[in-house]
């Protein structure tokens, strides 16, 4: 069992790598962290020393001051290593540098400076070090306006807004899901030398996907036209447009949208609803519940999911793994909706009703037992 520790663990990297490691609690136990620590020479020093492994992903992404934000990114190194000198700590330390390294602003400046101090501390202590000069990271619960365009874009464009490009430039690519993995990778690929042949290393994560800006936003507003306007899914086969789907979908002001209400064509002989359009396979399922009886209460981490009540009083519920902020949405059979779900997003259905509920599910890959991506967690 490996003690993982992760500075900015509440960011949008930090996030999605504590929840993937969560994941695997037969393999790793998480050390908390908070962002004080920084100012608390106690704190810091308390959390180092806890730790195999410590990611370091602390850090200033923008400010209006170029200068402040290096001098900040730097101190939150030296204050690491000060802490991991005082209580001669050794763990595997990976740092998360950018590619801008390459470009000349500060942001970039300030990570190759960190990137190097980290390096030699490591050297000296003979220690494990792993630094990471990353592409552009896109996916669900980034901030926008500061994490990446794609984040800014999601956000505008599912609340009103008119994103502007300003520079069309290509945009190296990688989606958080793939970035986190090759962390674990990392982590896993230092096990054996903790003790034994420590080296110090630095790797430029390779992107998955090179897009235009225009390219990125024109798939976006698509997006927009067709599944916010008409609830009609995209061909989610190729795995850029379904990473870059489900990062949409995570934007949406889910209170405002769900339930999307449906048209139904009623005659004499009974009644027709067209549930689901799609450019894609997948697989359909139906169920019937008994009233007062739960389904569910897991989540996904990249399958794409519906629900669609066609009979009976149904209460549906959402939260996002990491938060306390439960949505609860309503739905009747006598007003055909269907509601998606988001991944990371832990989901029930209930019968609230008095008869027998009837749902259809859609799933946008067929139920694999040896990789189920279901996962359990009371909503």
């Amino acid at each position: 069992m490996l003690n993982i520790g992760i500075t900015g663990q509440s960011g949008f990297i930090g996030t999605h790598l504590f929840n993937k490691l969560m994941l695997y609690q037969n393999r790793f136990s998480i050390i908390p962290f908070r962002d004080e620590y920084f100012e608390s020479t106690l704190g810091l020093e308390r959390f180092v020393s806890e730790c195999d492994v410590i990611i370091h992903l602390a850090a200033l992404n923008r400010h209006a001051d170029a200068e402040v934000l290096y001098k900040t990114n730097l101190k939150l190194i030296q204050s690491l290593i000060s802490a991991l000198e005082t209580t001669k700590s050794k763990p595997h330390v990976i740092f998360s540098s950018s590619i801008q390294e390459e470009v000349d602003n500060k942001y970039g400046a300030s990570k190759k400076a960190g990137r190097q101090l980290l390096s030699e501390w490591a050297r000296q202590q003979n220690a494990n070090f792993s630094g990471l000069l990353l592409p552009n990271v896109f996916g669900p619960f980034g901030a926008p306006f500061y994490n990446s365009v794609v984040a800014s874009f999601c956000f505008q464009l599912t609340h009103g807004e008119t994103p502007k490009i300003d520079v069309d430039a290509d945009l190296k690519l990688i989606y958080i899901d793939e970035l986190v993995d090759y962390i674990v990778q990392v982590i896993d690929s230092r096990i054996g030398k903790i003790s034994n042949n420590p080296s110090q290393i630095t790797k430029k994560v390779q992107h998955t996907t090179e897009k235009k800006v225009s390219d990125i936003l024109a798939l976006l507003i698509g997006f927009v036209e067709k599944y916010m306007v008409k609830g009609h899914l995209p061909n989610l086969k190729d795995s850029y447009v379904r990473n870059m789907f489900n990062t949409f979908v995570c934007f949406i002001d889910h209170d405002k949208y769900y339930p999307f209400k449906l048209t139904k064509h009623s005659d004499a002989r009974g009644s027709f609803v067209e549930i689901l359009k799609l450019s894609s396979g997948g697989q359909v399922s139906f169920s019937t519940t008994a009233p007062g009886v739960t389904r569910g209460d897991h989540y996904h981490t990249r399958k794409v999911e519906r629900f669609a009540v066609i009979n009976g009083q149904a209460r549906i519920e959402l939260r996002r793994i990491g938060t306390t902020n439960k949505q609860s949405f309503l739905v009747d059979g006598d007003q055909p909706s269907f509601i998606d779900m988001p991944i990371w997003h832990t989901h029930n259905i209930t019968n609230v009703g008095a008869d027998e509920l009837f749902t259809i599910f859609w799933i946008n890959e067929y139920f694999d037992s040896d990789d189920p991506d279901t996962y359990f967690e009371k909503v």
